[in-house]
């Protein structure tokens, strides 16, 4: 760490009134000090939405929460107070070196990966992040839409050709995680080998076990090897156009910057997807809306984002000085999660889709402000996402779960929301 990082730590070692490490013990498996809940805990897993309803009643739009370890953090519930976070970045900055908690985080936290400070886009602010943001922006936007469009489908197509004379299907591992993983495979130019180990390293990166952080750093030495690969042969694929941008990053920055072109672009999509076919096959108002062609596929994904947004919350910010957030003391060196499905399902904000607010597109799931998911990239996953699903209501109409509703369950992960698993039956073809 930095001398800078050393005087952040000094500091934290006085106790703040506002800082949920600090306030009395309450009882309870999902709750710490001074009610903070802990979010990697059963409860939030079962459900969420009713944790967030009872979070915002009890705490109001800024939450004290604890991580991993019962490392404390706060939630930002709020639609607006996380618009106004994300709006905020020299106040609610980036650079996880500010924290004042890196003492106490041993080496093998599992949101270590995703919170310990990289040289990345993520993590990059002001003139640097626009810089690195700025050829991110640039690569993608050279991908050509309708061409993305047509591999789209035929990734959907060849996937469904594997599974459809089963008559069976389990549909996110065979289709769901599939046709964004295999897409995104084909613009950083994978071979198939590399695609089996790096679905099975995304996975194991995002599942907060043990594992995870082995998981990053296989995905580091991939993305490694692609770079290395793309200097010697260059190619149209993503790792060979960022060597040849003008802005000439380093090895390094290009590195992390393709993880996190992979890692937002691919396990988000999937869920994206899934959280759309969950929905059409449980609930008969969206089904029927969106078979009998009073809705298109486009608006169906755009109603999924608000209820059930794929990144449900994201680590997060960092406050660069004493503050205040709906009325909490927010101290130096604080981190805040933004509860990106929170701030989607505020009632204050939520728009009501059987009303006609079917085109409403002001939800936070691609976050706001600075940092917020380059242009280029959520249009590409939308692409993707309804690529996907149109090609399984072509190819598959009669498509049902074979469990009941109830009975499908979410992974468990405080981060990504998606179902663990879609099991459905069909007519053979």
């Amino acid at each position: 760490m930095t001398t800078h990082q050393d005087e952040l730590r000094q500091e934290a070692a006085v106790p703040s009134p506002g800082c949920p490490a600090h306030t009395p013990e309450t009882n309870g498996e999902s709750t710490g000090p001074g009610g903070a809940v802990r979010m990697h805990s059963p409860r939030f897993q079962r459900d969420p939405a009713e944790l967030y309803r009872l979070l915002r009643r009890e705490h109001g739009p800024v939450a004290p929460i604890l991580l991993d370890g019962d490392v404390p953090a706060w939630l930002v519930l709020g639609y607006r107070e996380v618009h106004y976070v994300t709006s905020n970045s020299e106040l609610f900055a980036r650079d996880s070196r500010r924290w004042h908690a890196w003492d106490a985080i041993p080496a093998d936290w599992p949101l270590r990966p995703y919170v310990s400070y990289t040289p990345s886009v993520l993590f990059k602010e002001g003139a640097e992040h626009q810089r690195r943001a700025g050829v991110i922006t640039d690569v993608l936007s050279a991908v050509d839409q309708f061409e993305l469009h047509s591999t789209s489908e035929r990734v959907a197509d060849a996937l469904i050709d594997g599974f459809a004379g089963a008559g069976q299907a389990e549909l996110m591992a065979d289709y769901a995680a599939q046709v964004p993983l295999r897409v995104l495979a084909g613009l950083f130019g994978l071979d198939q080998d590399q695609i089996v180990t790096l679905e099975r390293d995304m996975a194991g990166s995002l599942d907060e076990g043990p594992g995870a952080l082995d998981a990053y750093m296989r995905i580091h030495a991939t993305m490694t090897g692609l770079l290395e690969r793309g200097r010697s042969t260059p190619g149209p694929d993503l790792p060979s156009r960022m060597l040849a941008h003008p802005a000439g990053l380093q090895d390094q920055e290009i590195v992390q910057d393709m993880i996190s072109i992979m890692a937002t672009g691919q396990q988000p999509t999937a869920n994206w997807i899934g959280n759309a076919l969950r929905l059409m096959l449980t609930d008969d108002r969206f089904a029927v809306t969106l078979s009998g062609g009073r809705r298109s596929v486009g608006q169906a994904l755009n109603e999924v984002l608000w209820a059930d947004t794929p990144t449900q919350n994201f680590v997060g910010r960092w406050a660069a000085r004493d503050t205040q957030l709906a009325g909490r003391r927010i101290r130096k060196g604080d981190c805040l999660v933004l509860g990106l499905a929170a701030a989607n399902t505020d009632p204050e904000v939520q728009p009501d889709f059987s009303a006609g607010s079917v085109g409403n597109q002001a939800h936070l799931s691609f976050g706001h402000g600075e940092h917020r998911c380059p242009v280029p990239a959520p249009e590409m996953a939308e692409v993707i996402a309804r690529a996907a699903v149109e090609v399984l209501l072509d190819r598959l109409p009669d498509v049902m779960l074979t469990v009941p509703a109830e009975e499908v369950e979410w992974r468990p992960s405080i981060w990504m929301r998606g179902p663990s698993a879609l099991p459905v039956e069909f007519t053979s073809i």
